[in-house]
C-alpha cells in the first residue's frame, strides 16, 4: 500500500483551458486546427475571452501535474500524492488550486506577483482542436520555495520524486537538490529524456520536444546520473543519441546506453522505459531489454490524444510507487494511456478499472 506523500512531481503547471469555439474564433486569433503553439502577443487576449464567453472546462495540466494526476486517479489513496511549480496570483492560479485539490493531489505553488499563471487554450472545433500555451509562470519557479521548510518536508517525506524533462528549462537548480537528496536517501529519482507528451498513444507516435536533448544537453547530463528511472518516446531517444553521438538509431540499443550511464548512486540500478507508440515499450535494465505489448485502440474509439504519453507516466508510477513489478509498471501505464485518448484532454472517470 503507497503512503501518504510517496510521490512527489516537480513541474511547469498549465492551466488547461477547453471550449467548443466556431471558425471565426479560429480565425480571429491566427490559429489550425491540429496544430500545437506557443502563445504571441495577439493570442494573449483569447484566454480571457474563452473564460468569460464560452463553457470551459478547466484541467490543471502540464506535463508532470498531468501524470501525477493520473497516478493520484490510479491509487486512489488519499493524499498519496504531491506537486510543485510556479503559478500566478490571478483566477486561473485560483481555478488552478481548486481544480488540483479536486483531483486529490497536495498541490504546493510558488506563487509569483509579477508574471500570470501558465494557460494553454484548447480550442476545438467538430472535435478536433488547436493548442495555444502560454508558459507564462511556469517558467519563474524559484528554488527558495522548494527551500522553505513546509516544501522540503514534501521531498523529505516522497520516497519517489519524478520530473518532466521541460523542468530542466526552468530550475536546474531544484532539480539538483532533489537529485542529490534522493541518491543520499536511498530513494528514487525519475526524469523523461524531453517531454514524452502525445507521443504515446496506442496507436501513433508523434515527434515531440526533443529540443530539451539538444539545447539543455550541459543540464541534463548533469541530472542524469542522479536518475532511477528514465522515460521516453523513440523520437527522442533517438535524438538523444544523435546529440551524445551514438551511432544508431536503434531504440533498444539506445535504451540500454541510457541505463547504463554512469550513477552518482549505485543504490539502485538505472531502468530505462521507451515508448514507440503502438509497437511495444522498450524496458532496459541490467544490459538487457524487456518488449512489452501496449493496449491496441480502434482508431474510431480515439478522441483525444492530448497528454496521453503523461498518462502512461502516471500509471507507470501507480504501479511502481507499489513496489510492483516492472511488467504491471508498464501495464499500468499502458491501461492509464488507453483511458486518456478515449476522453477530451487529460481526463479520466471518477475510478479506474484496473486490476
Amino acid at each position: 500500500m503507497a503512503s501518504e506523500g510517496i510521490l512527489l512531481g516537480m513541474g511547469n503547471p498549465l492551466l488547461d483551458i477547453s471550449a467548443v469555439v466556431d471558425d471565426e474564433f479560429l480565425q480571429k486569433y491566427g490559429i489550425k486546427l491540429n496544430d500545437a503553439i506557443l502563445a504571441e502577443d495577439k493570442h494573449l487576449p483569447m484566454y480571457d475571452e474563452l473564460a468569460n464567453k464560452h463553457n470551459v472546462d478547466y484541467i490543471a495540466g502540464g506535463a508532470t501535474q498531468n501524470s501525477v494526476r493520473v497516478a493520484q486517479w490510479m491509487l486512489q489513496i488519499p493524499g498519496a500524492t504531491s506537486y510543485i511549480g510556479c503559478i500566478g496570483k490571478d483566477k486561473f492560479g485560483d481555478e488552478m488550486k481548486k481544480n488540483i485539490k479536486k483531483a486529490g493531489v497536495n498541490g504546493q505553488y510558488y506563487e509569483d506577483e509579477t508574471a500570470p499563471t501558465g494557460t494553454c487554450a484548447v480550442c476545438v472545433v467538430g472535435g478536433e482542436r488547436s493548442l495555444v500555451a502560454n508558459l507564462s509562470a511556469a517558467n519563474c519557479y524559484k528554488t527558495e520555495h522548494l527551500k522553505r521548510p513546509e516544501n522540503w518536508a514534501l521531498v523529505e517525506k516522497a520516497k519517489y520524486i519524478y520530473i518532466a524533462g521541460f523542468f530542466l528549462t526552468v530550475s536546474p537548480e531544484s532539480i539538483m537538490l532533489v537529485a542529490e537528496h534522493a541518491a543520499a536517501s536511498n530513494k528514487f529519482a525519475l526524469i523523461t529524456i524531453s517531454g514524452l507528451t502525445d507521443a504515446f498513444a496506442g496507436i501513433l507516435n508523434e515527434p515531440f520536444c526533443p529540443f530539451i536533448c539538444e539545447l539543455f544537453k550541459d543540464a541534463q547530463e548533469k541530472a542524469l546520473p542522479y536518475t532511477d528511472y528514465v522515460f521516453g518516446n523513440e523520437t527522442e531517444a533517438r535524438t538523444f543519441a544523435k546529440v551524445h553521438g551514438w551511432e544508431t538509431e536503434n531504440t533498444e540499443e539506445i535504451a540500454i546506453k541510457i541505463s547504463q550511464w554512469p550513477k552518482a548512486s549505485g543504490t539502485h540500478k538505472r531502468i530505462t522505459v521507451i515508448t514507440q507508440g503502438a509497437d511495444p515499450v522498450v524496458v532496459a535494465e541490467d544490459g538487457k531489454v524487456k518488449l512489452f505489448p501496449v493496449i491496441l485502440l480502434p482508431k474510431e474509439k480515439l478522441v483525444d490524444t492530448n497528454g496521453a504519453g503523461d498518462a502512461f507516466v502516471g500509471g507507470f508510477l501507480s504501479q511502481l510507487v507499489q513496489e510492483k513489478a516492472i511488467e504491471d509498471c508498464v501495464r499500468g501505464g499502458s491501461y492509464a494511456a488507453n483511458v486518456i485518448i478515449q476522453r477530451s484532454g487529460c481526463t479520466y472517470p471518477e475510478r479506474p478499472e484496473f486490476s
